[in-house]
């Protein structure tokens, strides 16, 4: 049974109820295993995000959902289809995999128009579409003249240009200011609140706590794990117990007689791992100590994801040689 990553119910929208099923997924490049039998399935109603460190795997996944790439072995598809078996597939699945790889003679207007006589869109939605991202001002200027972050705009603009029930982007926030990742962030809420399916792949940990609903997280092209935000940063992380008092010396040489770890934070706390919070509190009033504070601190999302990602990593900084 693939790991399934679970979605709040969703308001209607026309083509609700589409989901990417990838099943024993591998790709191999010669000796290079890329995607190693990967399962997952993701479903509409939420924003998924799709984790893992450069070389896991992310970017070829999406290229074979896509139908871009030959799996050597295994299915992906979209609503039990394979998407390169879609007629007009522009109105069943929107992606950005690379923003830069467009005509830079061409025009907003012109690149999209082609795209959508293409597809039997109507053109109306060309400028839809380019109001949507920011971009109606900069609509007949050359791309080849686009700063990255117009190219990103532009490029999320073709994703939505069929109105697709599926919608796909890698490192869509590459070039984008802050504006505009907080508009990105609200697209996508917004789309996934309308019942499609929001795929994101990304290697910015920060980011995804702010925009995923789920996670799928691989490393060297396996799946780590399939469920949601807390969830999984609650499963890598080691939990800690932070402490502020006058005292901190002191306390520090109780709770490690008492089997604990105990770190000096910058500004003046104790963290304390191996006790919980409230055999803390029992030591310190024994020892007469009084606490100015006493919290329990919960891992991020990027520690949970360098703990669990730790054997994954392709290229380590400060590795030896």
């Amino acid at each position: 049974m693939p790991p399934t990553v679970r979605c709040r119910a969703a308001a209607p929208h026309g083509t609700v109820g589409r989901v990417i099923e990838v099943n024993e997924l591998t790709k191999r490049y010669g000796s290079t295993t890329a995607v190693n039998r990967l399962t997952f399935t993701v479903r509409p109603g939420c924003v998924t995000g799709f984790l893992g460190p450069n070389g896991a795997g992310k970017s070829t996944t999406l290229r074979l959902i896509l139908g871009l790439n030959e799996p050597t072995s295994g299915t992906a598809t979209v609503d039990g289809h394979r998407f390169r078996d879609r007629p007009r597939g522009l109105r069943q699945v929107g992606a950005l995999l690379d923003a830069g790889d467009v005509h830079g003679g061409r025009s907003a207007v012109a690149h999209l128009s082609a795209l959508a006589r293409s597809n039997r869109i109507p053109l109306r939605r060309v400028d839809e579409v380019l109001a949507e991202v920011g971009l109606t001002g900069a609509a007949r200027r050359r791309i080849g003249g686009y700063s990255l972050g117009m190219k990103q705009r532009l490029g999320i603009a073709t994703a939505l240009l069929g109105d697709p029930p599926v919608l796909l982007f890698d490192e869509p926030l590459n070039g984008l200011d802050p504006e505009g990742v907080l508009w990105v962030r609200g697209l996508f809420r917004r789309l996934a609140a309308e019942g499609r399916t929001v795929f994101v792949s990304s290697h910015m940990m920060s980011e995804m706590e702010h925009t995923a609903d789920q996670l799928i997280v691989v490393g060297r092209g396996e799946l780590i794990a399939a469920e949601s935000l807390s969830e999984f940063a609650a499963r890598g992380a080691r939990l800690g117990v932070t402490v502020r008092t006058r005292e901190a010396a002191a306390l520090a040489g109780v709770l490690t007689a008492a089997g604990a770890s105990v770190r000096a934070e910058a500004d003046g706390a104790l963290l304390v791992t191996g006790l919980g919070p409230d055999r803390v509190g029992e030591l310190a009033l024994e020892h007469r100590v009084l606490l100015q504070e006493l919290a329990v601190r919960g891992a991020s999302l990027e520690e949970a994801f360098m703990e669990l990602t730790a054997d994954s990593v392709e290229y380590l900084a400060g590795a030896p040689r």
